[in-house]
């Protein structure tokens, strides 16, 4: 097993400096996640290589739309995460640590990988980057076997750990849950800043998709969405953006959104991005060329074709398009 990494001496404490909360653990205690632990003045990973879920699925779930479209990929998720968020859509296994789990070595699952027949690997469902020596060296050794890294996380990851592991990661979807602090403090226990400095190192070094869970009353304002939209457009237009409908799910009773809730929000988010999604619904889920509306890619459900796409251009009017095949 890998060493536990970012983790310090503080007196008779330990102080975790993987992710923005810097837990202080003293002895026999976790962090905020829960996966990293204080044992007798020891750095200790109690759930390394313990995965939650292990599932072949279409690339489209993570959701990445515009990365090898129509591909199955094998995706595991894990046990903890370092934040709390009220409306999980997996909270047994982000918060309750529901079900023992399957221990595979990063060698096993990269086999798996290859066993599959999937182009790469995953790290999904809960929060992986709280299991970051995991992931880097199941990650490396993916790279070493030509296979893609794809990274669904929160985004919450201080910048040195954020450096170390984006060279080794494809592509990453990384959830953006609201543009406000205040959000991100009563609601989630972060904060923003972390996850928007996140998003723009990733940009250009991976690539990125967003996803927003829109939810009524919360998050679901023009002027919220408009907000997100600009950052994004500020390191580029063609960042895909997902406005995915919620839910009511774990602490969370607000009634479900609506595709008429997101429709007028994917036309504000599409005055500043090429490619504006609704995620968790049927509608809107092709992609167009920007310049001339040619369909690119025709999804249904999880059913894909490419019929606009040729050589990386719009078959129609020969413009670049961003999708990685």
């Amino acid at each position: 097993m890998t060493s536990p990494r970012y983790i310090f001496k503080d007196g008779k404490n330990l102080r975790c400096r993987l992710c923005p909360h810097e837990c202080l653990i003293s002895d026999g205690r976790r962090g905020i996640c829960g996966v990293r632990e204080n044992a007798g003045g020891r750095a200790s990973l109690p759930y390394y290589g313990i995965l939650s879920s292990i599932a072949v699925d279409p690339i489209e779930k993570k959701p990445l739309f515009h990365f090898y479209p129509g591909s199955d990929i094998l995706s595991v998720g894990f046990l903890g995460c370092n934040f709390h968020c009220p409306f999980c859509q997996n909270f047994r296994i982000s918060q309750e640590f529901a079900g023992s789990g399957e221990k595979k070595e990063p060698s096993e699952l990269v086999g798996l990988a290859v066993k599959t027949r999937s182009f790469g690997i995953a790290y999904t469902y809960s929060e992986p980057v709280i299991h970051f020596e995991y992931i880097r060296e199941t990650a490396q050794k993916a790279r070493s076997d030509g296979l893609k890294n794809v990274l669904v996380s929160n985004g919450f990851l201080n910048t040195e750990p954020a450096l170390e592991l984006l060279p080794f990661l494809d592509a990453a979807n990384i959830d953006l849950k609201s543009f406000s602090d205040d959000f991100y403090r009563k609601e989630l226990g972060g904060s923003l800043e972390p996850v928007l400095k996140f998003i723009s190192l990733a940009a250009g070094k991976v690539h990125l998709e967003i996803t927003t869970l829109v939810i009524p009353g919360r998050n679901d304002s023009v002027e919220e969405i408009d907000a997100i939209s600009r950052f994004l457009s500020s390191l580029d237009r063609d960042i895909p953006l997902h406005l995915s409908c919620y839910f009511p799910r774990y602490k969370y009773n607000e009634r479900g959104t609506t595709y008429g809730d997101i429709k007028p929000l994917l036309a504000a988010a599409g005055k500043n991005l090429n490619f504006v999604y609704a995620g968790n619904i049927a509608e809107d889920a092709d992609t167009l060329c920007p310049d001339c509306g040619n369909i690119l890619v025709k999804r249904s459900r999880y059913r894909v074709s490419t019929p606009g796409l040729n050589n990386g251009k719009c078959s129609n009017c020969g413009r670049n398009i961003a999708v990685v095949r």
